[in-house]
């Protein structure tokens, strides 16, 4: 079976669940460090899916990987190859896919909920979790838009567009592959940044996001494993 290119835009924002949900599945992967200067693969055909995780910088920023990386989704998707993104990695699929990405109207970080959405593209990809409230994790100051022929399938008060579906493909603007280590990371490395806003309801001090993992990560590896057990169902063996 040809590996799953994992592409980290951060150098704290890998794979996490993601990858140890594909090992368990005995799924090979290959880790493509674009924050390492790594080239983006002219085309997807080496693959048999795609995965973008996050990071701290705008698909809006004229940074010289974003329109490769936007190709190579394009790509991917003519060929039938899956593609999943991460927040960043979501928005970067809408942008890829004919949608749009602008400022969020107030930044979601820390743990929260969103409900499903109760069409019958939500009830394959949510499974229990349509038309249902499910715990998310959130870092995020922008949105996408949904992209032509994509469905939605989350939202919250907060950011009406948590995620899509278009085929095979899963975009989501939320954070479903958290660790614990990688909780504590982020909440070190950007604390100013939460504390800053953490007037906000949408958002969470450092101190509340670490005390609520563990109660909270496990309810939402519950999510992570529906939806990343449909993506894989469409991977290219």
């Amino acid at each position: 079976m040809l590996p799953v290119a994992i592409f980290r835009h951060s150098p704290t924002e890998g794979p996490g669940y993601f990858a140890i949900f594909l090992e368990h599945h005995q799924i090979p992967w290959r880790l493509i460090a674009i924050d390492e200067g790594e080239p983006v693969p002219a085309t997807a055909d080496g693959f048999s899916g795609l995965c973008f995780m996050g990071g701290p910088m705008s698909v809006n920023d004229p940074l010289p990987w974003i329109e490769p990386v936007c190709a190579l989704i394009r790509d991917a998707v003519a060929r039938k190859i899956p593609v999943i993104g991460h927040c960043l990695g979501g928005q970067l699929m809408s942008k890829a896919l004919g949608g749009a990405v602008t400022r969020n109207p107030v930044k979601e970080i820390g743990w929260g909920e969103a409900c499903g959405e109760s069409d019958a593209v939500a009830r394959h990809w949510l499974g229990d979790y349509a038309s249902q409230r499910a715990t998310i994790f959130q870092w995020h100051g922008e949105t996408f838009s949904i992209p032509p022929g994509a469905t939605r399938l989350l939202a919250n008060d907060y950011c009406a567009n948590q995620m899509f579906a278009l085929g095979p493909h899963l975009g989501m603007q939320c954070h479903v592959e958290m660790t614990p280590e990688m909780i504590s990371t982020w909440c070190g490395q950007w604390a100013d940044e939460a504390i800053a806003v953490a007037d906000q309801p949408s958002v969470q001090t450092p101190a509340v996001m670490r005390d609520e993992t563990a109660g909270r990560l496990p309810v939402m590896r519950q999510l992570s494993e529906q939806l990343y057990s449909v993506w894989i169902g469409g991977l290219l063996r």
